[in-house]
């Protein structure tokens, strides 16, 4: 039995012009319900909000808020293609591969970099705050 996941269907006919941009709008949501069933997304979403929360408590600048945001959107796109990467893997190996080893590895430290580079930038934000730095 195929998953809906696995379910193969005829290419759709190519849209253009401005139905092009509600079709590629539809397409984001269909990625961020997909990402959704994703638990490392829905933990990225309590962290931002933890971390929003944190940043209101310590009076933030505007630019201190828009850098953790950029920040927390580069990670949920990385999250996205890791888990695109994991899609695609799932399907051309579903047995052990090294390839797909490799694959998944290689997704998991993209997410990982930009998850350190969160921790890193919001640690530094305390830091001055509480006056260590």
């Amino acid at each position: 039995m195929m998953s809906e996941h696995n379910t193969v269907r005829p290419k759709p006919a190519r849209i253009t012009g401005i139905r092009h941009v509600f079709a590629a709008a539809g397409y984001s949501i269909g990625g961020v319900r997909r990402l959704w069933q994703e638990t490392a997304f829905r933990h990225i979403l309590l962290a931002l909000v933890i971390c929003l929360a944190l940043l209101f408590a310590i009076d933030a600048s505007v630019m201190e808020f828009s850098g953790l945001l950029v920040l927390f959107f580069a990670l949920v796109a990385v999250e996205a293609l890791n888990t695109a990467i994991e899609c695609i893997v799932d399907h051309l190996a579903p047995n052990w591969a090294e390839f797909a080893r490799d694959a998944k590895d290689l997704g998991s430290l993209a997410t990982m970099c930009l998850l350190l580079a969160n921790g890193i930038y919001l640690g530094s934000l305390m830091l001055e705050y509480f006056e260590v730095l």
